[in-house]
């Protein structure tokens, strides 16, 4: 069996607006998931997270839950207009000490707090200033930044400072499939660059409040992209494009201080950039203690000659524009299964394959899994249990691809399991189920899934355990 080294951290996450609730208690005002979830036809069901798991206030049943699964750390976010309505102005003290409590008693439990600052929910009032598109959110992100280092300290273990910023330029300014639902390719670039500069100015403020010691962090959904045709130029430019996009866009600016050349020639199109000023590159371009990854599935790519209807399979959400700016000859093709519910391909060597090629593109970068899992359609049982197979199945095979990648010389520091609980999926509401516990939303009761003991048993051993084992009788809770 599969021994991972002394010191590895085996974690879980969870998002504010997928689990909070209490939408509009205790001094919190609207994000733009509240706008968008409301929005009618904007999710599926028309559901929103104003109830969602109630962990506002059941919270120390849910650090209880983390505890009994011997978890070294918990991911969380805070929900920026919780603690800051408006986004700018007065702090709301009501909202800090929310989480300043909850950081407490993990700390007492002996987990280690990870700290995610922003995890898609934007005050509106932001947005109604121009959002992620205009220069100004960076820097109000930069003193909420300030603020929560000052309130939280080194109670905190690690500071993230962004989850999945390609999703909230993409997602959420050119196909808007995500809040805020804005389709303009421009100012999706423009997020890009905003989204950079933000991480940058938060880490120089975090470590001004804390020193040099304080460990930063930001989270990357870095695309697997592989060609239709490994023997087509055109198929490998392909890839090369979607990289640039959704990997180079990134990474470039963050850990190397520069924007690819070719990312600005395939979007020149678009944008000439100009919103990146004198000295941002060096804003953006700070050291962080660990680059986080968050993988679910690969994607297959080729060039679109113009024929036919352009096939977009690439697992974002059904709309009539596309998160892929400037790529308009880029397809992507239907992969086999098997397959999520979500209809993401289940692959685990794009695990290995993403953490080794990060690992050799930048060998001195410690990394860690910050989100990986998988939504089923599960059933309860008449035994009262979930007996979910398939995400035992899934969670052994990719954290067995994590092993292979430190194997291959990786500098893999942890892993952290997605979800902690079901929770409200975004666009999918409650339909689809991520969590290793059940939440039953009707009585808000929690219900660990076979998947929940397995984990268990990993990350009080470091061993991973057979795929097929199931929570035994008589196991807690």
């Amino acid at each position: 069996m599969r021994r991972f080294p002394d010191g590895f951290v085996w974690g879980s996450a969870t998002a504010a607006y997928q689990i909070e609730g209490a939408a509009a208690e205790g001094g919190r005002t609207p994000s733009i998931w509240d706008t968008y979830s409301h929005t009618p036809g904007r999710t599926l069901n028309g559901d929103t997270g104003d109830v969602a798991d109630d962990h506002y206030h059941r919270w120390p049943e849910d650090v209880q839950h983390v505890t009994d699964l011997g978890l070294d750390a918990y991911r969380f976010s805070i929900s920026w207009s919780r603690v800051q309505p408006g986004g700018s102005g007065p702090f709301n003290d009501e909202g800090i000490a929310f989480y300043s409590t909850l950081v407490d008693a993990l700390v007492e439990a002996g987990v280690r707090p990870v700290v995610t600052l922003y995890h898609w929910d934007l005050p509106q009032e932001l947005e109604d200033e121009g959002g992620w598109a205009v220069r100004s959110t960076a820097y109000a992100f930069a003193e909420y930044a300030r603020r929560m280092a000052r309130e939280l300290g080194d109670r905190v273990d690690v500071w993230t400072t962004l989850n999945e910023p390609w999703c909230s330029a993409y997602l959420g300014y050119a196909s808007g499939v995500h809040a805020p639902g804005r389709t303009e390719p421009a100012a999706a670039l423009a997020a890009v660059h905003h989204l950079n500069l933000a991480h940058g100015l938060a880490c120089l403020a975090i470590r001004d409040e804390l020193g040099a010691d304080a460990k930063t962090s930001v989270t990357l959904n870095l695309h697997v992209a592989r060609p239709a045709d490994p023997s087509s130029a055109a198929d490998l430019d392909a890839v090369r494009k979607v990289d640039a996009l959704a990997n180079r866009a990134f990474l470039g600016p963050l850990l190397e201080g520069a924007y690819p050349d070719d990312l600005l020639a395939d979007t020149a199109h678009v944008s000439d950039w100009s919103f990146v000023q004198e000295g941002d590159l060096a804003i953006t371009r700070q050291p962080i203690d660990v680059l986080g990854v968050n993988y679910y599935s690969t994607a297959t790519v080729r060039h679109f000659d113009g024929d036919g209807e352009r096939q977009q399979n690439d697992g974002h959400g059904a709309s009539a524009a596309t998160p892929w700016v400037g790529v308009t000859d880029v397809e992507f093709v239907e992969q086999p299964g098997p397959s999520t519910a979500m209809g993401w391909n289940i692959d685990p060597t794009g695990m290995t394959e993403l953490l080794c090629s990060i690992a050799e593109s930048y060998p001195e970068q410690p990394l860690m899994v910050t989100e990986n899992g998988a939504a089923f359609d599960d059933v309860v049982s008449p035994d009262g249990r979930v007996h979910d197979d398939r995400r035992v199945a899934y969670l052994h095979d990719h954290v067995d691809a994590v092993g292979i990648a430190i194997d291959r010389g990786a500098d893999v520091r942890g892993y952290f399991a997605w979800s902690l609980l079901d929770n409200f999926e975004w666009g999918y509401g409650y339909d689809r189920r991520f969590g290793i516990i059940r939440v039953d939303y009707a009585t808000q009761e929690r219900t660990w899934k076979d998947s929940a003991h397995w984990y268990r048993e990993l990350a009080t051993t470091g061993t991973l355990p057979a795929p097929t084992r199931h929570a035994r009788e008589g196991d807690t809770p």
